[in-house]
């Protein structure tokens, strides 16, 4: 596609993979670049395997969510505090009037992105400054996309299932759907399919391949409820497929329509957010781009990537990238905000003339 190899020659991403699925199949598999804008660097193939940020939020921890409610161990609407204790021990008392369902619609009132590794440097410091947060604004008032929010919530649901994040995604999902190189932490033999992310100069100071970009998900060690998950655009796209096929063989129709939905969150939220339960919505000017029908939901990552799904057309696009690749500059920021929609368009137009 000549949109997608655009954003190499305009160095938006040294390169990427898309992969569309339509009506239940596979009908765009396609990769560009090469892993960095180095002459000699390694081609970008379709099993190339890409950091995909905060795909990690619904490929994973929103999943996981989906995955104990429909099973009656998840009440949404019950307090963080009565499972996570520790929680409680803040001097903000409006900690007690969190619950599941706003952190999963990003009103829960906590910060957005605190640099938390520029102060702790083991997991358990992570948590216990998450736990000791100060809200910025009172619970369900205001919708403010808040990693803290889900590292927090990674943590509940690991509480209440007794496992890992990680190892519960891989056993009650990667496996059943065949994702085979999905995962948090991957082997150090992937790592030469693993193109770089950044050469960070601000934290670990050298060149960051083969292990989390976001600085949060490394000081957890590498599994974050908001990022730290690793696949490939044709799995992110199985991912997208189980979705579309009203959640089997892992899900409920009615979990999925649940935590897709804008209303599910109408009591917690502002009228104005375009959030779902751990999903967004579209809502313009849209990553998606024009055409995307209103039942679609999706999530970005910061590396570039992006996922969206649209039951109405029965489409899903997955876009990954390192757009983050040398560094985290503002123009490749802006440049992926313009090419997502626009490969979004492309793709639906095309579809629509077959």
């Amino acid at each position: 596609m000549a949109i997608l190899r655009s954003g190499v020659t305009d160095r938006i991403f040294p390169g990427a993979q898309l992969c569309v699925t339509h009506r239940g199949k596979v009908v765009c598999h396609t990769a560009t670049g090469n892993f960095t804008y180095e002459t000699d660097s390694s081609p970008v193939t379709v099993s190339t395997i890409y950091d995909v940020a905060s795909l990690t939020k619904v490929m994973a921890t929103t999943a996981m969510a989906m995955a104990l409610y429909q099973e009656a161990k998840l009440d949404l609407d019950e307090p963080v505090v009565d499972q996570l204790t520790e929680f409680a021990a803040s001097e903000d008392i409006r900690h007690a009037f969190i619950t599941a369902r706003m952190l999963l619609a990003h009103t829960s009132g906590l910060p957005g992105v605190i640099n938390l590794y520029e102060r702790c440097f083991l997991p358990n410091e992570v948590l216990e400054a998450v736990h000791r947060m100060p809200l910025v604004t009172d619970p369900g008032k205001k919708m403010e996309y808040s990693d803290v929010g889900f590292i927090l919530l990674g943590e509940l649901l690991q509480r209440i299932s007794g496992e890992r994040l990680d190892q519960f995604c891989e056993k009650r999902f990667y496996q059943p759907l065949g994702m085979w190189h999905t995962r948090f932490k991957p082997p150090v033999e992937w790592k030469q399919n693993i193109p770089p992310t950044e050469n960070e100069k601000h934290y670990r100071r050298r060149v960051i391949q083969g292990e989390v970009h976001d600085e949060n998900a490394a000081a957890l060690g590498g599994v974050g409820g908001h990022a730290g998950l690793f696949s490939m655009a044709s799995e992110v796209a199985r991912f997208a497929l189980c979705m579309l096929n009203a959640g089997e063989p892992i899900f409920q129709q009615p979990t999925v329509e649940l935590f897709t939905s804008r209303s599910s969150v109408r009591k917690v939220s502002p009228p104005e957010s375009s959030r779902a339960l751990g999903w967004d919505t579209p809502s313009p000017p849209s990553s998606s781009g024009r055409f995307f029908s209103t039942r679609a939901f999706g999530h970005l990552g910061f590396t570039g990537a992006s996922l969206w799904i649209d039951p109405e057309h029965d489409l899903s696009v997955t876009l990954l990238c390192n757009r983050t690749w040398p560094d985290r500059s503002e123009s490749s920021s802006s440049g992926i905000r313009k090419l997502r929609p626009a490969i979004h368009d492309a793709v639906f137009q095309s579809i629509q003339q077959s």
